[in-house]
């Protein structure tokens, strides 16, 4: 292993060889001086104590400029040799070595080795505990230098450092009289928990040390003789500390007390030592934090160290940035990781030369330590809200967040008293990203949220609270976007905002609040800054994907062009006049597209024609410096303004189709523009976008759509839109190999294609799609693969497809391919599209053509059902799609099949399967499919159910999961499959029937027992559905099931009944079984029950058959009475009796 390492990666090759040899001039000092004082030997005279000094102060004062060619190993050497040449009863060497040692590991970025910093670290150790406590700053400075990002190495030492009487605990503790010391103390404490990526954590014992202290260190109020500044600096380390414990250490913050305390001590420290709140004006920057070291940051895997380049920000990405580590400190690399700017942890000079007192410098620094103070404050908030649950940080939410407007006293401080009133953009900025992380996920904590009617109560409500949270924090956060001046802060505020209108459920608040985001942002879609229109962008996007579609959203997208853009409260959008976005591209297709589509809306939609224009058109001008994402040579809009663009054009095509049709076509052209261009990018994006086109058209054509007809777009114009694509570029973007997932994007937009539209396409069309698809299913690449299996189930359901028996057979066996692919989702997608084709196979079976049963593949039918089986034992996500195609082959497989002794043997091993899916502890997707394909095995008239060994084992499954499983709806599915067969011998034996009866009989009696709340809602379809199947039963009854049935009401009648009678007059909604639902169907079933029974011949002097018929006519007398229909009944009943 190195002896160290220094800052800086090199290149690999011989240019890394060759910058290996420095140049001559480079270390020649260091060289020269470091060869002499290893040239001494230990001697206690005082001319070598001088000498010693003298060689000190020389390599302390030597020029380290970057690329110094000093040897990392040589630093090491050289600090070892010094130790032993100075006893510990010398102090002022003592001392000097100490500085010696922070100042040559902080300048030169060095990391001692471990067999180095074993020596070390046993020196520094034994002279703090061996020379005078004034020598006790130093030499914790040069041991905060030893252990930075070495904590991992130093284990052996832990119990002398933070131990019981450990000497870091000693100097850290609040009786510490030496204010300087206790800080020193704080930061190697903070410097000891910095972990590396790779190597072993603190121990959590240690960890728990170093937590309480740092926690005591905040909790504890400022000595009387502690300056400001290094109370500042205290606070900061224990921050820093507490920070990488969370980040680093992976520190869990379990405990309740420790985690309150936590919050109660950052929120304190947010508001403590603050400055004199400003108004923030135009323009006004924060003044510039002065730093008399430069930040070096730690890189993984080489070891070494990179110095920063600056503290700018990069806020171009919409959630809170990664975290990672940064920089050194005072005394020995003063910094650790930070997620907000690398100016947060600024190393502390330890001269104060760098500002004038006849400058006001003082002032100007202390402030500039509070602003730290509070950053680190929130720094370590983020670190906190990642450490912990969002259910057990929504408990502490109105600490933080504010439900009414802060009138300025100090209990109502919150984080957008920072965001509102803070004098530094940092802190600001701070603020902005920790609300961020505090409503990212938070979308089911504020659906509770109710505000669309007045609460005139003694109390609030938590509903009524947090709305008006949520309004608080829209008022507040629209203060700070018209007064924010800092166009990174801008930009984390805009961010904010749009996590905000992404969880907050307006469905349930009253109107007004979108608008007026909607107003303020609009502005700054012109602003100077790309990342400012880059994140107002996200917003827009983020208000049209909310709870889409609104009304008001819907208002909004019908303002006219010039509506909001005008005016502005804030100076610093630069706004074009208001038809800037009215050039438009232009195309043979438009015309007649225009002629086409229907007519939605008379006003264009401002925002559709801003994002084609973004996307499409050249820049107005040359792009600012700040334009991130810009080019050299581009003449479009920089890339991340126009992905963002048609990410808009997405979310409005998905939540406002009605509005997004009317620019159908020339959408089309944007795509084909997005496709044929080089980045892989802009392609994935106009893939996404045709995606979503497809979808809103197929969504207008479906069968329950509440689109009236002539609101639709037209087939023809569909059909045409569809041409220009596979006519496009799209067939390009599907073979492109070397961006796979813009192929996987590509299959999915083809899949959306409007199944009235692909049977018009021109047989060529149609030929290529098919062809495409198949043979991507060859791909190596799973996400092509998967992709690709989907989009095969999709066509094969396609009208004019799925009759087409070469089609169908090609596609099974694509499927059953991929079907074995070593990939989760290819086979969950696979599983589905088998599915998918087995549903084919039964809608072919039940038209009146038998030519597709006939001319399918047996064999073909034998490997699907065996593929069926095996997948039927896969993960969850491939059984629920398995179970389901097994239930559709053998519903499909005609008498042919079945006499054949090939099929006797894969039957049963199929209804095995499903039988051991029904019963098995799975998800509940994959059981209510089993039940599902069970019922369609027993639709098989000509499988021998009845007769066959299986048919008892399929039953007592059903049974059982009707009457114990825990999911109702599960429990529905049970009793609609017990309900399926159509003849009484299809139950089997008496005993059979009489078990099926029984089960259905408790099942129905245990209705409404559970524990899960979320499962009383099923209650009344799970009585339905077991009424039906008792009614059925009846209906189907021989004469020696009556006994059974009597006995059976003679215990549990009157609940029966009951029941029965709410059945009958229960609503006109269908459930998920397809229950008959007019009142007319349901009272047929009963009369027909009672026709049954009365026509079953029974012995003499059995009661069961009139104990039975008594129970039907009595229900249909209770049902009857109120509607005046007793002619009817007592017409039925005497024919019954005739019968009879």
């Amino acid at each position: 292993m190195a002896a160290a390492q220094v800052a800086g990666s090199l290149p690999s090759g011989p240019a890394q060889e060759a910058q290996r040899e420095p140049p001559l001039e480079q270390g020649r000092g260091f060289r020269c001086l470091s060869a002499r004082l290893c040239a001494l030997r230990p001697d206690d005279s005082s001319s070598s104590r001088t000498e010693i000094h003298l060689l000190f102060d020389q390599l302390i004062s030597e020029n380290y400029s970057e690329g110094s060619g000093v040897a990392p190993e040589d630093v090491s050497t050289l600090l070892v040799h010094a130790c032993r040449l100075v006893p510990l009863n010398q102090n002022h060497l003592v001392s000097k070595l100490s500085q010696l040692i922070h100042h040559l590991l902080n300048t030169l970025q060095v990391i001692v080795d471990e067999q180095n910093l074993d020596f070390l670290l046993a020196y520094t150790i034994s002279a703090i505990q061996q020379c005078s406590s004034w020598t006790h700053m130093q030499i914790l400075q040069a041991l905060a230098a030893l252990v930075y990002c070495n904590g991992s190495k130093c284990q052996k030492y832990l119990p002398d450092l933070l131990g019981k009487s450990g000497l870091l605990m000693k100097l850290s503790d609040l009786a510490q009289s030496d204010p300087e010391v206790r800080r020193a103390a704080v930061h190697c404490m903070a410097n000891l928990c910095l972990s590396v990526p790779g190597q072993p954590y603190l121990e959590e014992p240690y960890q728990n040390i170093c937590f309480q202290a740092f926690l005591t260190t905040l909790q504890s109020p400022k000595s009387s003789d502690m300056d400001d500044i290094t109370f500042c600096m205290l606070l900061q380390n224990a921050l820093k500390g507490i920070q990488s414990l969370l980040n680093g250490g992976k520190m869990k913050l379990t405990q309740t007390d420790a985690l309150g305390a936590l919050l109660a001590v950052l929120k304190n420290k947010r508001k403590k030592s603050k400055v004199k709140v400003k108004k923030i004006q135009q323009g006004e920057e924060e003044e510039e934090e002065s730093s008399g070291e430069r930040e070096v940051a730690p890189v993984t895997g080489s070891g070494r160290l990179n110095p920063h380049k600056g503290d700018t920000q990069c806020p171009s990405s919409l959630g809170v940035p990664s975290l990672p580590l940064a920089g050194s400190g005072a005394a020995g690399k003063d910094q650790v990781s930070s997620s907000f700017s690398s100016s947060i942890w600024k190393r502390v000079s330890s001269s104060e030369s760098d500002y004038s007192d006849a400058e006001g410098g003082m002032q100007s620094k202390v402030r500039s330590y509070q602003a730290k103070v509070r950053q680190g404050a929130l720094a370590c908030f983020l670190s906190t809200i990642k450490s912990i649950e969002k259910k057990v940080l929504y408990g502490y939410w109105s600490a933080f967040v504010p439900d009414t407007p802060e009138l300025g006293s100090p209990q109502s401080v919150s984080l957008m008293t920072l965001t509102l009133k803070d004098p530094s953009p940092k802190t600001r900025a701070c603020a902005l990203q920790v609300l961020s992380a505090i409503l990212e996920g938070s979308k089911q904590f504020l659906s509770v949220a109710e505000d669309t009617s007045d609460h005139r109560r003694a109390f609030t409500p938590f509903s009524v609270m947090i709305a008006s949270s949520i309004k608080e924090l829209h008022r507040c956060l629209l203060l700070a976007l018209v007064a924010e001046s800092s166009s990174q802060t801008l930009t984390q505020i805009i961010k904010c905002l749009a996590n905000l209108v992404s969880n907050s459920p307006y469905n349930r608040l009253k109107l007004s609040l979108l608008t007026k985001v909607w107003n303020q942002i609009k502005p700054y879609i012109r602003h100077k800054d790309v990342n400012v229109r880059v994140s107002s962008l996200t917003l827009l996007g983020a208000i049209v994907s909310t709870h889409a579609p609104l009304p008001e959203v819907q208002l909004l997208l019908q303002q006219p062009c010039s509506s909001g853009l005008s005016n502005s409260n804030s100076a610093t959008p630069h706004v074009s006049p208001p038809d800037w976005w009215k050039k438009a591209p232009s195309g043979p297709f438009l015309e007649e597209a225009t002629v086409s589509s229907p007519k939605v809306s008379s006003e264009p939609c401002w925002l559709i024609r801003l994002c084609i224009s973004i996307v499409v058109l050249p820049k107005e001008d040359a792009c600012s410096g700040s334009d991130a994402g810009c080019t050299g040579g581009s003449t479009y809009e920089p890339f991340p303004l126009r992905l963002e663009a048609l990410q808009v054009l997405a979310h409005l095509a998905r939540g406002y189709f009605s509005m997004t049709q009317v620019y159908l076509m020339e959408l089309g052209e944007v795509i084909c523009k997005c496709l044929g261009e080089a980045d892989p990018s802009v392609q994935l994006h106009g893939a996404k976008l045709l995606e979503e086109l497809g979808t809103g058209l197929i969504q207008q054509y479906k069968p329950d759509s509440s689109i009236a007809p002539d609101q639709r777009v037209p087939v023809t114009l569909v059909v045409m839109f569809w041409t220009v694509m596979l006519n496009g570029p799209l067939p390009r973007a599907l073979q492109n190999s070397e961006h796979p997932t813009l192929q996987a994007s590509a299959c999915d937009a083809l899949s959306s294609i409007l199944p009235e539209a692909f049977s018009n396409l021109l047989s060529d069309r149609q030929i290529l799609c098919i062809t495409m698809l198949l043979g991507l299913n060859d791909s190596k690449n799973r996400l092509v693969k998967a992709a690709t299996s989907r989009a095969l189930g999709v066509y094969v359901l396609f009208p004019c497809l799925r009759q087409d028996v070469i089609f169908v057979a090609d596609t099974a066996n694509a499927i059953l391919m991929s079907l074995q692919d070593k990939s989760l989702n290819v086979r969950a997608k696979a599983a589905w599209s088998l599915g998918n084709l087995t549903d084919t196979l039964i809608v072919n079976m039940e038209t009146p053509d038998p030519s597709f049963q006939e001319e399918f593949s047996g064999l073909l039918l034998l490997k699907m059902l065996r593929s069926a089986i095996e997948a039927s034992k896969d993960k969850d996500k491939v059984k629920s799609n398995a179970v389901r195609a097994l239930g559709n082959l053998l519903h499909f497989l005609q008498p042919s099949h079945i006499e054949k002794p090939r099929f006797a043997e894969i039957i049963e091993e199929a209804i095995q399967a499903l039988i051991s899916t029904v019963l098995i502890e799975a998800a509940m997707k994959v059981r209510w499919n089993a039940c599902y394909a069970m019922g369609n095995v027993f639709k098989n008239s000509a499988l021998p159910l009845g007769t066959a060994l299986w048919t008892s084992q399929a039953y007592n499954a059903l049974t059982s999961v009707v009457t114990s499983c825990k999911n109702f709806k599960v429990r529905i599915r049970s009793a609609a499959a017990l309900s399926v067969p159509g003849k009484r011998e299809h139950y089997g034996s008496v005993d059979q029937y009489a078990q099926i009866w029984n089960a259905l009989v408790t099942a129905l009696q245990k209705s409404e027992d559970t524990t899960d709340f979320l499962e009383f809602k099923y209650c009344a379809s799970l009585r339905t559905q077991i009424c039906q199947a008792l009614i059925h039963l009846l209906s189907l009854a021989s004469a020696s099931d009556l006994s059974c049935i009597k006995e059976t009401l003679e215990l549990n009648g009157d609940m029966v009944q009951s029941y029965i009678i709410q059945f009958l007059k229960s609503g006109t909604e269908r459930d998920d079984t397809g229950a008959p639902h007019s009142p007319q169907e349901r009272d047929q079933m009963v009369k027909t029950a009672l026709e049954h029974i009365s026509s079953v011949q029974t012995l003499a002097g059995d009661t069961s058959k009139r104990a039975i018929m008594g129970f039907l006519e009595d229900i249909l007398t209770v049902y009857f009475d109120p509607s005046g229909s007793q002619v009817a009944l007592l017409g039925l009943t005497n024919r019954c009796r005739t019968r009879n």
